[in-house]
């Protein structure tokens, strides 16, 4: 017997009838021949970690734009920390746990370089308008690879919607979509006390009360609460109560954090930086690298030049930008 069916026979009889199927999947693009190993959900797994989108989000700002200590996130550990979350509420509801982890490892693979702020700029200056989880998807389904990844549906249609108003169609989406938005929030409250941006007792006294004072504990009540509230049910879901502090918790880190704190002083300048870079090369499209001139012609330029954008790491934008604006010393 093959090892990817007898994988497939016990997903069968083991995960809950609210779960993603392997065997049920609606599919690909375009059809290949079945791996005699992996189903169809840690293929796409294991074609987004070996991207080299996926390799870039170690560069790639989460709040602290080029942060200089060791110890703050990234978008890359962003991206683990969700999968992690992720996994352990798929797991103890028993639903597609390679799913989850498709869809949260290859969620945020369309973010900008400077995270929101660049994503920000983009969506200032891009005629059509630029959502990261919007690029995310044409990351798996154009840029990477050749032509694409070509993932199934149920992980592309997690990772578009993993943010907004729309709701992921399987349930292992919907639980990387909660798992985003708890490890964010808790985990940017981490690295702005680390950064002296907040102090413990800045946070709102019933949400400390209720989700814990520790970094851990907060994790681990909101998660209990959501495998305890979506244990056999067809929707993922929270509790009003931490849902309330959770929501209250994120805008507080609004107020307090994401718009106009110590943390967020560098991002006018990153967006001029994303800003800059995409004036000059609509100018100058004869400067984009060679893979992207030779496919000018199937792609318009300024699709071109945003996908160019979208995909650079926060160190590699300031290094065209110091290249292309700024004089070089002079050596004698």
């Amino acid at each position: 017997m093959e090892i990817r069916r007898f994988t497939e026979e016990m997903e069968e009889s083991w995960l809950s009838p609210f779960a993603a199927l392997s065997t049920k999947s609606r599919g690909r693009l375009r059809p290949i021949p079945q791996c005699p190993v992996r189903t169809v959900f840690q293929r796409d797994r294991d074609r987004i970690i070996h991207s080299k989108s996926f390799r870039r989000l170690k560069h790639k700002t989460q709040v602290f734009i080029i942060p200089e200590g060791d110890h703050y996130r990234t978008r890359l550990t962003h991206t683990l920390e969700v999968s992690q979350i992720a996994r352990t509420i798929s797991r103890a509801l028993r639903l597609n746990e390679d799913l989850t982890e498709a869809i949260a490892l290859g969620h945020d693979l369309g973010h900008t370089p400077f995270g929101h702020a660049g994503e920000s700029a983009l969506d200032e200056v891009y005629s059509k308008g630029f959502k990261h989880n919007e690029h995310s998807l044409r990351v798996v389904d154009v840029l990477e690879g050749d032509g694409g990844l070509n993932l199934t549906w149920e992980v592309r249609d997690g990772i578009l919607n993993h943010t907004g108003d729309a709701v992921p169609a399987t349930l292992e989406g919907q639980v990387v979509k909660l798992a985003d938005r708890i490890a964010y929030i808790n985990h940017d409250i981490d690295d702005a006390i680390r950064g002296g941006v907040l102090r413990l007792e800045d946070l709102p006294s019933h949400c400390r009360e209720l989700l814990g004072d520790k970094h851990g504990q907060r994790i681990n009540n909101m998660v209990m609460d959501v495998i305890k509230n979506s244990t056999g049910k067809d929707r993922i879901t929270m509790s009003a109560d931490v849902k309330r502090a959770m929501d209250d918790l994120r805008n507080f880190m609004f107020e307090r954090v994401y718009i106009g704190s110590e943390a967020k002083k560098e991002e006018e300048k990153a967006k001029l930086v994303v800003k800059y870079l995409y004036k000059y090369f609509m100018e100058h499209p004869e400067q984009l690298p060679v893979e992207y001139k030779t496919d000018k012609k199937a792609r318009q330029l300024e699709r071109t030049v945003v996908d160019y954008i979208a995909g650079m790491t926060d160190r590699y934008a300031i290094r065209v930008y110091q290249q292309l604006f700024l004089p070089s010393p002079w050596v004698d």
